[in-house]
């Protein structure tokens, strides 16, 4: 029994090497692969319970580990499709079937002929679209998640929804008497400050909207928008048609705005949406009247020049006019132990036993890293490493095959033992 205790000891030790052998040949293999994580074999000892004058040999069991949670290096593209983490997370891809999702750093994507986002495996880039605003994001789950797809931002007319008017009035303006307010929409209106500002209806043509302020008292200014197609040629007032909005801004002793102040104003674009303009960095100070901000949201009809990822996982469509449209939000997943993560083929990886629950954030967000694009995050294989390690496994399997022979020579003297 010893002796065939002492073959079977060298031949678990021969399985043990062949596995390393294995992992060793699958990162050479795979030293290219995009986003690939070394695996390693890890060996423990099985001792068997001997008694006080014979040794019983035992052998050696082996666990493969895969250094799923190191950061590899970059390696940089021309390509803004080409993704890549830096720090904690994985990206969500889907596979063939529906609702099925993966994990992986991965990040080599390119637009298929249905315009959705595929890495090299064939894995489609999951995100949340922005087309119905701000997304709720379920963080123990992917339900909300859908194909981010470029195909479907050929074309597109953005309605203005919201902007920004900040600006400085002048505290030394003459208060303006009632009957001349912009809000009467008299010949005689006047005023201390005006701003015209580009927006955009529901088709995508220019609205130009004229934004009036007037002082009516020592802290007070009256805010007036009107809609410039409604201006006579050549003049002002009176416009054709009442305000779209008024508005009175208090100012504190400060020069800032009242606590109880509003600090926008609220419209509707002419043939187009709700509109809300945001004044809340707006002074009165002891100077002229300066526009210290404008800009507003939405875009002509034009075609998507080029897309840009920012490194919070925004997905920006930028058109021929220079408008910049989030389109997407591309989260990040990870879980309590990504080294537990099961590996499955295409470089994807999916929940296990040990790996714990999944959390989903976005990118800088809950210990997350952030998204890196024209990059790809490169194999964490070492090759001198791995070379070493193939040597140490031909030269161990060797060792334990003569044990093993050796064995086998005892049994045959055994055998043949004569009366």
């Amino acid at each position: 029994m010893g002796l065939y205790g002492r073959m079977r000891t060298s031949a678990s030790g021969m399985a043990a090497q062949a596995n390393r052998l294995g992992t060793v040949a699958d990162n050479i293999a795979n030293s290219s692969t995009t986003g690939y994580k070394r695996a390693s074999t890890e060996f423990t000892s099985l001792i068997l319970e001997s008694g006080g004058s014979e040794y019983v040999s035992g052998g050696v069991e082996t666990r493969i580990r895969h250094a799923i949670g190191e950061q590899g290096a970059f390696k940089f593209t021309t390509s803004v499709t080409d993704l890549a983490v830096k720090g904690n997370g994985f990206f969500v891809v889907s596979g063939n079937e529906a609702d099925q999702t993966f994990l992986t750093r991965a990040g080599s994507f390119v637009e298929d002929g249905d315009g959705n986002l595929v890495n090299a495996a064939g894995y489609k880039l999951m995100g949340y679209s922005l087309a119905a605003g701000n997304p709720n994001v379920v963080s123990n789950g992917t339900a909300g998640l859908s194909v981010v797809n470029l195909g479907t931002l050929a074309l597109q007319a953005n309605p203005s929804t919201e902007g920004e008017l900040f600006v400085n009035l002048p505290s030394d303006a003459t208060v303006t008497a009632a009957a001349d307010l912009p809000s009467a929409n008299a010949a005689t209106s006047t005023y201390s400050g005006k701003t015209s500002l580009i927006a955009y209806d529901s088709l995508g043509d220019q609205v130009t909207i004229d934004v009036f302020a007037a002082k009516t008292g020592p802290s007070t200014w009256e805010i007036t928008a009107y809609d410039r197609a409604a201006a006579a040629p050549g003049a002002t007032f009176p416009y054709s048609s009442g305000p779209l909005v008024t508005t009175t801004l208090t100012f504190d002793a400060s020069g800032q705005l009242a606590s109880g102040s509003p600090t926008s104003i609220s419209l509707t674009i002419p043939n187009g949406g709700a509109f809300t303009l945001d004044m809340s960095q707006s002074s009165q100070l002891a100077t002229g009247y300066t526009v210290l901000g404008a800009s507003v949201n939405g875009n002509a009809a034009s075609e998507v020049q080029r897309f840009e990822f920012s490194d919070d996982g925004y997905l920006y469509a930028v058109f021929e006019n220079g408008t910049r449209v989030p389109t997407y939000r591309i989260p990040l997943a990870n879980v309590p132990s990504p080294d537990n993560l099961t590996p499955l083929a295409g470089n994807v990886y999916a929940l296990g036993v040990d790996s714990g629950d999944l959390q989903v954030d976005f990118p800088r967000s809950g210990g997350l890293g952030s998204v890196v694009s024209s990059a790809l995050e490169q194999s964490t294989v070492d090759l001198a490493s791995e070379l070493t390690a193939m040597i140490e496994s031909e030269r161990n399997y060797t060792a334990n095959s003569k044990v093993f022979q050796t064995g086998a020579e005892l049994m045959d003297v055994l055998v043949n033992l004569k009366r």
